[in-house]
């Protein structure tokens, strides 16, 4: 383990970190467990890292027959050592980039993603300060944290990496020799602690440690790096020629926010209801309040500024005469006195709203702040007089930080969203309707049986009643009480923390008009929308749906027929007058929608769901810009390919010109939230990285690249539509039409076991069956990347670009000649290097074909009993892989990743140390499926084989990163 590191790592710095943290494990190793286990840990790291290096079938061999001789405490070391080689790796890497991030910036060179470099490209194209701060007051740029389960560490792992990670930090500050042995000292004890400590949940997560989970990267990140980006783009606006004491004016406006779906996204997740809401309300809100305080506290330290040596404006005078401090150190301090006031009615604010002291130091009873508005106008106050007379720089050092984030943060933190299936709206109302005795045609109405236009005509009919629909003296099904519960609980907590608090609810699966007004119709039932009665024409009352009230309804589209109606729903859906002055009066002209990456994938594959997205979107745009209503399309992607993984900044770039503007919400999931939110710097990084992809999209998105986009359309269109076609009919006659494909999937993949390990409150399917169509999309593709093929980023991608290349489609270039093949191929090339949309499909397979491995996805295969079946559905995947790697060579005109030569010996060394853990977990689920009685299938402890498997899981998602 001494040399646990991979020399062919092109930066010195990242090998002298990986080189350091690797020799710490290898000798903590060698200190807890003893010789032997370290022995046998080496010894298969030099036969995995030789056969990876050298390819020598011979190598691979003895690391395989190392691999069967091990016992299964063995193996549990093995497999430790490996994964926690990952996680240091991951560790010194993030640490690297931010490195040299740093690096660049100081000698002045802003890399494409920063702010810097966007304002500048926007300074070349006539966007001016003036412009940009225009536009942000209209913006909404939200990354919305889910409990998707494809994160596999615990909390007390991740809080470990966060402390090695700042002590590589410190490391880097050029210490003394004895500081740096002191540094080391501590790196080792970090890391001989987090060898100690359980890798593994022993219980699955529950709804409320998903919210803890989630509200770590808020005092870990998201408090500190959001406050930070503000200042540092405020300050880019105002100019790099200022002076010091050159302070920007004000916050900007509150355009970068943070959303959740954690507590209140209950598609498929029987664990979320109206307890898990109000408990995700009532953490978040401790969360900030409790932050407010402590800035408050160590605010009214800092502003130790003497009335006789700086003078205060009335106002704040007048603010400072509030306070009951009656210390006599302090009375001629009228900042410290207004901050002590402050303090006391932020904890009275803590009381109401959690009925909690939140307080840590002594205070007195004070009035609570009715909103966060009261709050804002007082730390202004502060402000003002600070920056009236000489103190603006004095203003800047914290005040101005807790003011914008008091600005976007308010009293709740982050905007959590409702979600919930259209099915199960659909079942209440039909209970409703019928408990009611609601009656169309002389009948009570089976709201079930109507068809969509009488379905319709009854719920627009509905909006218009005072009366309600439900009663709380008859007693409904346990699905109507729970979801009439929650919407009761959201229009609580909207009254208790302010309306942005819950702003959207989303509509799972909508594949009709209908399914959107029934969320109307259950939110006037739950006092989230009041009627109102207006006067009609004729002196009659008449009523309307409250437009000052209520949760957007956000329709999701999911599936390739979901994506295909989508924006004729729309048109329908806006075309409603009700519906249009709604979106007029309480939703600011926007309406929102919610596209689905996962779902699409898993349906047609990853051309069609990517050719389905696209189009979707455009037609979107046409749908919104004839109604003049602004589009802000969500964003539902993963952190792999196949879920709309892969760069944000090339993802937003990528997308048809209109449908950004400066409007975008997106999802972070599972392992990503990790990945890009670990702590304030790499988060920060990620965070201007989505800003700044906004701002560029959204800034340069002008009358000339619309036309080039239409022109992209009319020369290429029909192209894409043909590989589309093809490659969706290649991936379906592989998962739904081939005989046996599911038994092969269940087999030849850890789906059942990434099902049992405790990652998550949802469960893996919806419904209790081994069905592909009833699977979630998350474990179907994190399965995938478990063994190593990860056909939901590529399968169909060859058929579809060979079958174009060697016969064309309707609108290809003629010909059986060779000519007419060369054209077709030149065309795909110019595809690939002048269509953002083609080229960002191309860059996201490439670097999925570059983490695919058919010698270890054949050794999974081995695990399918039925060998017929084995050939047949392998022998499809790899010559597919085969023809999708050669037309990518040929369409890129280079091989995967000739570009990024640093890129593929940084993959080929890790892929050294993934691989015996994908070894690892073939021989321990043979040896699992072999058993006849696992402990933990009889609802007792997981058995020690079980356990491994589930460590395996980890490292391997660990190591490639994006598979979830």
């Amino acid at each position: 383990m001494n040399q646990i590191v991979p020399p062919a790592d092109p930066s010195l710095l990242l090998r002298d970190d990986i080189r350091l943290l690797g020799k710490m494990l290898g000798e903590v190793v060698r200190h807890c467990e003893g010789r032997h286990i370290y022995d046998v840990i080496e010894k298969l790291r030099r036969a995995a890292v030789k056969f990876r290096r050298e390819g020598n079938a011979r190598d691979g061999a003895l690391m395989e027959r190392k691999i069967h001789r091990l016992e299964d405490s063995e193996a549990l070391s093995v497999i430790r050592a490996f994964t926690y080689f990952l996680h240091l790796s991951n560790i010194a890497e993030d640490r690297d980039q931010n490195r040299r991030q740093r690096d660049l910036m100081r000698d002045g060179v802003a890399p494409q993603g920063t702010l810097r470099h966007t304002l500048e490209a926007l300074r070349q194209r006539g966007v001016g300060p003036r412009k940009i701060l225009r536009f942000l007051e209209g913006a909404c740029i939200v990354p919305v944290l889910t409990a998707h389960p494809t994160e596999v560490q615990r909390k007390s792992t991740l809080s470990l990496h966060r402390d090695i990670a700042l002590s590589l930090v410190l490391l880097d500050a050029q210490p003394t020799p004895g500081e740096r042995a002191e540094l080391n000292q501590r790196l080792a004890g970090l890391i001989t602690t987090l060898w100690q400590t359980r890798l593994l949940r022993r219980q699955r997560l529950a709804v409320l440690d998903e919210i803890d989970n989630a509200l770590s990267y808020y005092d870990s990140t998201f408090l500190t790096a959001i406050p930070r980006l503000y200042q540092d783009l405020a300050g880019a606006l105002h100019g790099t020629e200022r002076s010091v004491f050159d302070t920007p004016d004000a916050s900007l406006p509150a355009f970068l926010r943070m959303g959740s779906w954690i507590g209140g996204d209950r598609d498929g997740n029987p664990n979320v209801d109206a307890t898990t809401l109000e408990q995700a309300l009532l953490r978040q809100s401790t969360c900030i309040v409790r932050h407010y305080l402590r800035e408050l506290k160590t605010l009214g330290t800092e502003l130790s500024i003497s009335q006789r040596l700086g003078a205060a404006s009335p106002a704040l005078l007048a603010l400072a005469k509030e306070s009951q401090d009656t210390s006599p150190h302090r009375e001629d301090e009228p900042y410290r006195r207004a901050c002590i006031h402050l303090y006391a009615r932020m904890a009275a604010t803590g009381n109401l709203l959690t009925n909690n002291n939140l307080a840590q130091h002594p205070t007195y009873e004070a009035p609570p702040y009715p909103n966060v508005d009261a709050f804002l106008d007082d730390l202004r106050v502060m402000a003002d007089s600070l920056e009236h007379h000489g103190g603006g720089l004095v203003g800047q050092l914290r005040l101005s930080h807790l003011i914008q984030a008091a600005s976007v943060f308010g009293f709740h933190l982050a905007t959590t969203d409702l979600r919930q299936s259209s099915d199960v709206h659909e079942r209440v109302l039909t209970e409703l309707f019928k408990t009611a005795g609601v009656r169309r045609g002389g009948r009570v109405v089976n709201y079930a049986a109507l068809d969509e236009d009488d379905r319709v005509a009854l719920l627009r009919e509905e909006l218009r009643q005072v009366r309600p629909l439900a009663s709380p003296w008859i007693t409904y099904s346990a699905e109507t009480r729970k979801e009439l519960g929650i919407l009761r609980a959201a229009a609580e907590g909207r009254r208790r923390y302010g309306p942005r608090a819950i702003e959207q609810t989303v509509v799972s699966h909508t594949e009709t008009l209908s399914d959107l007004l029934e969320v109307l119709v259950l939110q006037q039932e739950t006092g989230l929308i009041i009627p109102s009665v207006v006067q009609g024409k004729a002196g009659q009352e008449q009523n309307r749906v409250g437009h000052d009230q209520g949760l957007m309804v956000v329709p999701l589209f999911e599936t390739i027929p979901d994506l295909e109606r989508g924006p004729d729903i729309m048109a329908a859906w806006l075309d409603l007058p009700e519906v249009a002055a709604r979106v007029r009066h309480t939703q600011g002209g926007i309406q929102e929608v919610m596209l689905g990456y996962s779902d699409s994938n898993k349906d047609g594959g990853y051309m069609t769901s990517n050719w389905s997205l696209y189009k979707a979107e455009r037609s979107l745009v046409d749908v919104f810009r004839k109604r003049r209503v602004r589009l802000r399309l969500f964003h539902g992607r993963g952190g792999s390919v196949g879920r709309g993984g892969g760069s944000s900044f090339d993802a937003i770039q990528a997308q048809p010109p209109g449908t950004v503007d400066g409007q975008i919400r997106l999802t972070e999931q599972g392992e990503v939230i990790q990945s890009k939110y670990k702590d304030a710097e790499v988060g920060r990084w990620h965070l201007e990285l989505f800003v700044a992809a906004t701002l560029e999209s959204s800034l340069t998105t002008g009358r000339g690249a619309s036309q080039s986009e239409d022109e992209n359309m009319a020369r290429h269109g029909g192209t894409a539509a043909f590989l589309s076609e093809v490659a969706e009919a290649t991936y379906r006659q592989l998962v739904y039409q081939t005989p046996g494909f599911t038994d092969y999937f269940f087999a030849s993949t850890p789906i059942r076991e990434i099902a049992g390990l405790n990652i998550g409150s949802r469960p893996a399917s919806r419904k209790a069956s081994q069905r592909i169509e009833d699977l979630r999309a998350i474990p179907w593709g994190f399965s995938w990347a478990q063994c190593r093929l990860m056909l939901t980023g590529w399968y169909g991608m060859g058929t579809a670009l060979n079958a174009y290349l060697e016969r064309g489609g309707p609108d290809a270039p003629n010909g059986k000649t060779g000519a007419g093949k060369a054209a077709r191929l030149a065309e795909l090339q110019a595809m690939a290097r002048e269509w953002p949309f083609f080229r960002t499909l191309l860059s996201n397979m490439e670097m999925v074909l570059a983490k695919t491995d058919l010698a270890i996805g054949r050794r999974y295969a081995s695990l399918v009993p039925d060998a017929a079946l084995r050939a047949r559905v392998f022998d499809a995947i790899e010559t597919e892989h085969a023809l999708t790697v050669d037309m990518f060579n040929k369409v890129a005109q280079r091989g995967l990743l000739d570009d990024n030569l640093q890129l593929r010996a940084a993959l080929s060394e890790r892929f050294a140390y993934i691989d015996p853990l994908n070894h690892l977990q073939v021989e321990l689920l043979r040896r699992h499926r072999a058993a006849d009685a696992p402990a933990a299938d009889q609802g007792g402890e997981e058995s020690r084989i079980q356990r491994a498997i589930h460590m395996t899981i980890n490292g391997i998602a660990a190591g490639l990163r994006n598979s979830g």
